[in-house]
């Protein structure tokens, strides 16, 4: 027959004083060795330098340090080498953890398309800024006869025409065809000679030329003073000039 023994007062206390020793050296592994040993507590890495490194080295590097990668943004740049780092964060000579990620800007391969944009009818200066924001490059500027001076005319890409909207991979060198100011429109060159000065420069203005220089010399016998002694361009049976070219005139004072 089994006997039934009942735990007296001092056993009680003795299991009470064991769990709580049990509790106490769970709490105290759990703090002072799991967490310090699983998160390696106090333990940091010195972040090294990526950035000019192609990013197929960068897994072996980074493992021997126990770090890891991800390459979030990218950009195109013709003098770079393809999958060159350019940016990291966090910078060099910081301190992290182990198994800190390294967020990486690389260099594409092949630039990106984007849309041509416009700027035919706006000045080359202005085309010029459209061309950089856009990350375009400005290529010849050809100067062609026509009275909007300045003004984009065409805008070419190996020697075609492109239009606004059009594909276009970023780095691409367009060609600027510009207006001189002066069109094509050919004329004698009109005789001013002997006319009073004010009535040579109206003359030239009707005809679509600008005054140029003015310039004084004594009046010679024969000559009013006043009046037109010479001229550059002269006039002549096949002296020619276009639409917006300046004439020099000698008055005789």
């Amino acid at each position: 027959m089994a006997f039934l023994t009942s735990n007296t007062p001092l056993d009680v206390v003795k299991h009470l004083v064991l769990i709580a020793v049990a509790g106490l050296l769970l709490v105290l592994g759990f703090f002072y060795v799991y967490l310090p040993v699983s998160t390696h507590h106090g333990e940091t890495i010195t972040v090294p330098k990526v950035t000019g490194m192609n990013v197929a080295d960068l897994e072996a590097y980074l493992d021997e340090r126990n770090l890891n990668y991800f390459v979030d943004d990218s950009s195109y740049s013709p003098n770079i080498r393809p999958f060159t780092v350019l940016v990291q964060d966090p910078a060099p000579g910081e301190k992290v953890k182990e198994g800190r990620k390294i967020y990486l800007q690389v260099s594409m391969k092949n630039p990106p398309v984007i849309k041509m944009p416009k700027l035919t009818d706006g000045s080359s200066k202005n085309a010029m800024l459209i061309l950089k924001s856009y990350d375009l490059v400005v290529g010849q500027i050809q100067l062609v006869p026509d009275l909007a001076s300045g003004a984009v005319l065409k805008q070419l890409v190996n020697g075609k025409e492109i239009a606004p909207g059009a594909a276009i991979a970023k780095g691409t060198k367009v060609d600027l065809v510009v207006g001189d100011g002066q069109g094509n429109q050919t004329f004698a060159v009109p005789n001013l000679i002997n006319m009073p000065e004010d009535e040579a420069v109206t003359l030239l203005v009707g005809q679509g030329l600008q005054k140029g220089e003015v310039f004084e010399q004594p009046a010679e016998d024969g000559q009013t003073r006043g009046t037109v002694v010479r001229q550059r361009p002269a006039a002549g049976p096949d002296a020619t000039i276009r639409m917006g070219q300046l004439v020099d005139i000698w008055i005789a004072k």
